[in-house]
Formats: structure tokens, C-alpha cells, sequence
């Protein structure tokens, strides 16, 4: 099947809320993903990533770790900018305009959840033991399965805990 005719995918973007948060997402409406340095999810960004996934926002590097909100790919991978700025914390001197080395996705605010789903509720849910956030916690986009995106949905949504 042609990439532009699949089904969206589901993901979990990670970032530290100190340096950009959901809320800061809601505030911003918009925002491109930059500035990632790790070849597996730089594939993902640059191939496999398309406009209308869905996302799961994870907060990390926090106390509790977590999933705060949705979020939906604005754009298709383009290459990294910030890469090749000197300028930049991200700056890669091996990225050119021939080469860039580096991708990058536009992200869209959906929802800030009514509660964080923290890390060790994902561990404990029947139907995420196997959601490679507990196992690729590196990695900071992840893929996530239909199910495993409609069960924490669920539980963000919740109010009662």
C-alpha cells in the first residue's frame, strides 16, 4: 500500500516539560519537531512518520513521567534546519543542504489529557506491559499500537484517579 493511502500510525513523542510541554503545545497551536540526533527515530521521522498520525505526548525526565496529551503530525519528515545552523545547540557539522542527515515533523495540538497517565500506571494496565516505553525508553518517538493509543486515551481522559 502506497504510504500516503495507510492508515494513520500512532506514536509516543517524548519531551521534558521544561523544555516543551503540552501545555506549551496548546499555547503554540504548532510546532516543529526538531532537533533529535538518534538514527532510529530520525527514520522514523524521515520515513515511516506521516501527516495525521496520532501522538501520544510524553512528558519526561519529570517526577512522574508520563503521558499528558494528544498531539497529530502536521507534516511530512523535512530535513532538519537546525542542524545545520551553526548557531544551534542541535547544530551537526556532517549535515548539508545535499546531506542533511537530520528530519524533522510539524506537530499540532489536540488535547491536554484531565490527568497525566504516569510511567508506572502504563506498566501496570492490562494491554501496555508490551508498549516499548517500558522496554526502548531511550528512544524519544516511539511506535504505539492502535490499542495500546485507545487504552492510555482512556485513561488520560478519566478524571477519577
Amino acid at each position: 500500500m502506497h504510504a500516503s493511502y495507510a492508515m494513520p500510525r500512532h506514536w509516543l513523542f517524548k519531551s521534558e516539560p521544561g523544555v516543551y510541554s503540552i501545555h506549551d503545545l496548546a499555547r503554540d497551536g504548532r510546532t516543529g519537531w526538531n532537533g533529535v540526533r538518534n538514527y532510529q527515530v530520525r527514520n522514523f521521522l524521515r520515513d515511516e512518520i506521516r501527516p495525521k498520525d496520532r501522538v501520544l505526548f510524553y512528558h519526561s525526565s519529570s517526577e512522574p513521567p508520563g503521558v499528558a496529551g494528544l498531539a497529530v503530525v502536521a507534516s511530512s519528515g523535512t530535513p532538519d534546519l537546525s542542524a545545520q545552523d551553526p548557531a544551534s545547540e542541535h547544530y551537526d557539522e556532517k549535515a548539508t543542504k545535499e546531506e542533511p542527515r537530520w528530519y524533522q515533523v510539524d506537530l499540532a495540538f489536540e488535547e491536554t489529557f484531565a490527568r497525566l497517565v504516569p510511567l508506572r500506571e502504563l506498566a501496570t494496565t492490562p494491554g501496555l506491559e508490551q508498549m516499548l516505553v517500558h522496554r526502548k525508553s531511550r528512544l524519544s518517538i516511539q511506535p504505539v499500537t492502535p490499542e495500546e493509543f485507545r487504552i492510555v486515551v482512556a485513561l488520560g481522559r478519566r478524571k477519577d484517579r
